[in-house]
C-alpha cells in the first residue's frame, strides 16, 4: 500500500522544540531518500518566532515543506489535530520537533504499514540520561500494561506511522495523544513496534515537576476507564460501590451487634457516622455506574468500537 501511497509527515511544535532548524533539514533529506511523495507539515503551538524564521526560509527553498502557526498555544493534542485536518495523504508520520530518533530511520516506520496499520518508534539501544530515568521509564510502562494488558516499551516515542483510517477511528484530545497506540488496539487496529535508532543528541536535562507525574497518572487512569470499561461503566462503578458498599455494612452490622448484645452506647461514635457515610456513598457510586449504563444502551446504535479489515464479495 505505502509504494505509491502520498505522505504527510507532521512535526507538532510544543514546548521542546529545535529552534536551528537543522531537524527540519534532516527530515526532509530522509523523506526524500524514500522515493515517495511527501508533505511536511511544521505545527507551531503559539508564537514560535526563532524556529518560524528558520522554516520560512527552508520552506522557500523546498514547496513541499509547510507551516502551520496556530494563534496561541493549545497543546500537542491540538497540534496533531490541526495538522490531521490540513493534510491528506493515506500514510500519516507524526514526528517530535526535537532531536529522539535518527532520521534516517523513519524508512522502517513508513514500510511497517504495509503489514500493520500502526508503527511506533521504540527506541534502542536507549541511552538514558540517569538510572532515575531508566526507573521511572520501566515503572510507567509497567503500570501501563498493568491496567491495560497491553504492552509497549517506548510510549514516549514521538516517532510513529498510521494509516489515515487510524486518526479518523480514532479521536485525540486532551493529553491522550501519548496514548495513542493503546486507543488505536483497543478500536482493534494492528499495532506494531518498530525499533529506531536513538539519537546522539536525544537529551532531556530539565527533568519533569510533580504535576507531570500527577498529570500522567491521571492520564493512565483514563486510559483505564476508556481500554476496559467505556461500554460498561457498572463494571468499573458497579465495583468500586459494591466494595465501598460492604465495607460501611459491615462495620453498621458490627456496631448494631455490639449495641444489642453487649450494651455499647451509640452516641459518640465516629464509626457509627463512617459506616453510615459508607454505605450512602457506595450506593450513588453505583448508581452513577447504572446511569452510565443507561446511557450507554441510549445511544449503543452510535457507538462504535471495531474496525473493519475488509470485506470479501
Amino acid at each position: 500500500m505505502t509504494i505509491n501511497a502520498m505522505l504527510s509527515v507532521i512535526v507538532p511544535v510544543s514546548d521542546r522544540y529545535d529552534n536551528s532548524g537543522s531537524l527540519a533539514h534532516e527530515y526532509l533529506d530522509a523523506l526524500i531518500e524514500t522515493g515517495r511523495d511527501f508533505e511536511l507539515v511544521y505545527v507551531l503551538d503559539g508564537q514560535r518566532s526563532d524556529l518560524c524564521e528558520e522554516l520560512l526560509r527552508l520552506a522557500r527553498q523546498d514547496t513541499r515543506l509547510r507551516i502551520i502557526q496556530l494563534a496561541k498555544s493549545f497543546g500537542e493534542a491540538a497540534s496533531l489535530s490541526a495538522g490531521l485536518e490540513n493534510t491528506s495523504g493515506d500514510v500519516v508520520v507524526t514526528l517530535p520537533a526535537y532531536y529522539q530518533v535518527e532520521a534516517s530511520d523513519i524508512e522502517k516506520l513508513i514500510t511497517e504499514i504495509d503489514v500493520s496499520d500502526m508503527a511506533i518508534g521504540a527506541r534502542w539501544p536507549r541511552v538514558a540520561a540517569s538510572g532515575f530515568e531508566v526507573f521511572r521509564r520501566k515503572a510507567f510502562h509497567w503500570l501501563v500494561k498493568s491496567v491495560t494488558s497491553i504492552s509497549f516499551s517506548d510510549l514516549g516515542c514521538g516517532a510513529r506511522a498510521f494509516k489515515r483510517i487510524v486518526a479518523t477511528e480514532v479521536p485525540i484530545y486532551g493529553d491522550l495523544h501519548r496514548f495513542f497506540p493503546l486507543l488505536a488496539h483497543r478500536r482493534g487496529f494492528r499495532v506494531s513496534e518498530v525499533q529506531l535508532r536513538q539519537s546522539d543528541k536525544d537529551r532531556y536535562e530539565k527533568g519533569y515537576g510533580f504535576k507531570t507525574y500527577l498529570r500522567r497518572l491521571l492520564d493512565i487512569l483514563t486510559i483505564l476507564f476508556l481500554v476496559r470499561f467505556t461500554k460498561k461503566p457498572l463494571r468499573f462503578f458497579g465495583t468500586i460501590g459494591s466494595i465501598t458498599f460492604l465495607s460501611g455494612a459491615i462495620l453498621l452490622l458490627f456496631i448494631v451487634v455490639e449495641r444489642l448484645f453487649f450494651g455499647v452506647a451509640l452516641a459518640d461514635r465516629p464509626a457509627l457516622l463512617l459506616s453510615s457515610l459508607l454505605v450512602v456513598l457506595g450506593i450513588q457510586i453505583f448508581a452513577l455506574g447504572l446511569l452510565g449504563e443507561l446511557i450507554i444502551f441510549t445511544h449503543a446504535r452510535e457507538l462504535k468500537e471495531y474496525s473493519i479489515d475488509r470485506i470479501v464479495n
